[in-house]
């Protein structure tokens, strides 16, 4: 059977036992795209079932989450953890809590996950987790009752040396700390490196808070200096305005970029003098805001209830809101108006008909695996300064995230090279963080 045949035969098997989840066949059907030409060059890698154990998680937990509200009503809501793959170490991957949360949107995050763990070259594995509960609008005793209903249950399946959480979409340093609590109260131990992301009097890193957006913007200038090319004086479009999109807005400014536009659900701000990053975090993350209210004080900015953020002209891309944010038109539009670079800060912000089109425009495009992996390579730093109970100062850590970020571009594009698919960014995330994790499992036997 060609390699053509082996991967359709094996897609259509994942269709017909993973029904109804689109995310994870659409994130399924771009790593295996992609493994084509590794399965061509290296038949070795098409034998003992490794692709398909590799698509098949190690473990799924689907949970029961019941609360009480502020009107003492119970309420019920559906928690997931998705362990996928620990072969390279313990499963290590976020917790989202929003209400589009389901199995298939959890399992997509956690296949990616493998991967962009992998890139990092940390021990870690892969996994994601979270609930379809909405912190919107509830009150912080509210969040606090789910959080620790949630843990409740969640407690039993994880710890430092097998499952070690963080946060997601809906899940902050308040979340991380009711989470954290409860294990501690369940527990009856202070195991600090069970969860990441926690506050920095009770065993966080220094960046940790940044690194996700940071991270981005450094695979981003990596990126564009393989090109010839610099953040400074760069125009950049942002979707978002949570803490990914706050921090790449505050890395690119620092290194010379001016933000033009950004956005969250209610619309976006167009600010052609650049972002007051300060002000857009006062609102944001104290007041919960949205950024209508950023426009209001912000000179020269302007609210668009309508139209779209990628209608801006820009240099640079970076989506870094949520899944399938940026489809097909979208990408024509950005090409159209001059974008030369596309960083994908959030997971999976583009869907495949984007990523299509900015491949066959010549745009230079990185996947999230890649240039998001800042923030889960973080995580395992702040893991290893809980393992020695240590504090490294914030320098230090932003050199070491740096140095991460630097080497996933390298191995990114030496991978692309070795497969004639130069600076094709796509390419070389997917096989070199395939590689590892096959490699890894085919020294430890069928399991």
């Amino acid at each position: 059977m060609n390699v053509d045949d082996l991967v359709s035969d094996f897609y259509q098997l994942v269709l017909r036992r993973n029904a109804g989840e689109p995310e994870f066949h659409q994130a399924v059907s771009e790593v295996l795209e992609s493994l084509k030409i590794v399965l061509a060059k290296d038949p070795e890698y098409g034998e003992k079932g490794l692709v398909q154990r590799l698509c098949e998680p190690e473990r799924q937990i689907i949970f029961r989450v019941p609360w009480v509200d502020d009107q003492g009503q119970v309420q019920v809501n559906r928690g997931f953890r998705v362990q996928f793959n620990s072969v390279l170490g313990p499963y290590k991957g976020g917790l989202r809590f929003h209400p589009s949360v389901n199995l298939g949107i959890i399992k997509f995050l956690g296949f990616e996950q493998i991967f962009k763990n992998s890139l990092t070259g940390l021990p870690i594995g892969g996994g994601k987790g979270g609930s379809d509960f909405d912190p919107k609008g509830k009150s912080e005793l509210e969040i606090m009752r789910f959080c620790q209903s949630f843990m409740t249950e969640l407690n039993r399946h994880i710890g430092e040396y097998t499952d070690v959480p963080a946060g997601d979409i809906g899940v902050g340093g308040r979340e991380i700390g009711f989470l954290f609590g409860q294990y501690r109260r369940l527990n009856n131990r202070h195991e600090s490196g069970v969860l990441t992301g926690k506050g920095l009097t009770w065993g966080g890193s220094l960046v940790r808070t940044e690194a996700t957006g940071y991270g981005t913007v450094y695979f981003t200038q990596r990126m564009m200096e393989e090109h010839g090319e610099s953040l400074s004086g760069a125009k950049v479009v942002v979707s978002g305005s949570g803490n990914v999109a706050i921090y790449a807005m505050q890395k690119a400014q620092q290194l010379g970029a001016t933000v033009v536009a950004f956005s969250d659900s209610s619309g976006y701000v167009s600010t052609p003098g650049g972002v007051d990053v300060e002000l857009l975090r006062e609102i944001k993350e104290v007041r919960r805001g949205r950024v209508g209210e950023y426009a209001e004080q912000a000179e020269g900015a302007e609210f668009h209830a309508k139209g779209n953020v990628w209608e801006v002209a820009c240099d640079v891309a970076l989506p870094c809101a949520t899944q399938n944010e940026l489809n097909g038109d979208d990408a024509k539009m950005l090409v159209a108006n001059g974008c030369k670079y596309v960083a994908e800060g959030a997971n999976m912000p583009s869907t495949p008909e984007a990523v299509e089109y900015f491949r066959k425009s010549s745009i230079n495009f990185a996947p999230g695996k890649a240039a998001n992996a800042g923030g889960v390579a973080t995580s395992a730093l702040e893991m290893q300064q809980n393992a020695t109970r240590d504090s490294w100062s914030f320098e230090y850590t932003d050199e070491r995230l740096q140095g991460i970020m630097s080497n996933i571009f390298e191995n990114c594009a030496k991978t692309a090279a070795t497969y004639d698919r130069e600076h094709d960014y796509v390419v070389g995330a997917n096989i070199a963080g395939f590689k590892k994790v096959a490699n890894a499992m085919l020294a430890q036997g069928i399991i």
